[in-house]
């Protein structure tokens, strides 16, 4: 069942999500911000048919999205790609704080990046549950940026069944 309802939404959501993606860079090798956020913002669906346990995940990308985009619509012919927007916090000395754009930037891609690791996950392994793939997923993309207790609410709020 979560191979079906994968292959169906490859169809219509990551098929959206890669739509954007696919204007999102420039030739210049810029990427632009709009796309980029709309492609991020097509996954949020997907996560919610995860279930509910799911839902750290989907606030995390939600969240980040949200501060990302409000930078941009502040001023978005300075904010048009993503490099200004880190330009901007680095003017400001702001990088490292834990309210800046660079840190949502950041893990709004590592966020990406387990997602698109579990989606492949539940893809090539059929006979896989979802527990399983998130456990894989996670070990693989984002355990080495947590720590133990970041880590261990992860764990507790993984599917116990799968919802796709």
């Amino acid at each position: 069942m979560q191979l079906e309802l994968l292959k169906r939404m490859e169809i219509t959501v990551f098929r959206a999500a890669l739509e954007e993606i696919k204007i999102a860079k420039t030739s210049e090798g810029e990427i632009l911000t709009k796309p980029f956020l709309d492609a991020c913002k097509h996954m949020l669906p997907v996560v919610d048919k995860c279930g509910a346990s799911m839902s750290l995940v989907k606030n995390i990308v939600d969240a980040n999205i949200m501060k990302l985009e409000s930078r941009y619509l502040s001023n978005p012919a300075k904010f048009n790609n993503l490099q200004s927007i880190l330009r901007a916090d680095a003017a400001a000395k702001a990088t490292k704080s834990s309210s800046s754009c660079t840190t949502a930037l950041l893990w709004l891609t590592r966020a990406m990046d387990f997602l698109v690791e579990l989606f492949r996950n539940l893809l090539d392994h059929e006979d896989w549950s979802m527990i399983h793939a998130c456990m894989i997923s996670y070990n693989k993309t984002l355990k080495k940026w947590h720590g133990w207790i970041c880590g261990s609410s992860f764990m507790v709020s993984l599917p116990t069944t799968p919802q796709l």
